[in-house]
């Protein structure tokens, strides 16, 4: 499956989450019902997947862990707050750019409709 058809799947099953919880709850629970729909569609997901900062040589175990790896090749970082700040955006951009991926989806859970939340994300194009 190509990155495209990995990202159509990524909204379509995040709107259908969303539609069925509504906004209001933790980012564990869209996370758990998003991870069963995309699995349900045969996609492959992990989960909370360490992050190591890596300066040449020197690799540092800082704890990071991105929400959601897809396909090897898609991050999603899941929020829930009242609006996405600039330092969300960063976040997003730096896990792309550490793990060398090209797309990413921050997704803030906490809106009225979901479109309003889903933030597509690039790197290096």
């Amino acid at each position: 499956m190509d990155i495209e058809e990995v990202g159509k799947q990524i909204v379509d099953s995040s709107i259908k989450v969303h539609r069925a919880l509504g906004p209001g709850l933790l980012e564990s629970a869209y996370q758990a019902c998003l991870v069963y729909e995309l699995r349900q569609r045969g996609l492959s997901v992990e989960c909370e997947v360490e992050q190591p900062v890596i300066y040449e040589e020197l690799h540092i175990d800082a704890g990071y862990r991105l929400d959601m790896v897809f396909e090897n090749c898609v991050i999603i970082e899941n929020k829930s707050v009242e609006r996405v700040l600039p330092i969300h955006v960063a976040q997003l951009l730096t896990y792309l750019r550490l793990r060398d991926y090209r797309l990413g989806f921050l997704i803030n859970w906490n809106v009225h409709l979901l479109k309003d939340g889903i933030h597509r994300m690039v790197n290096n194009l």
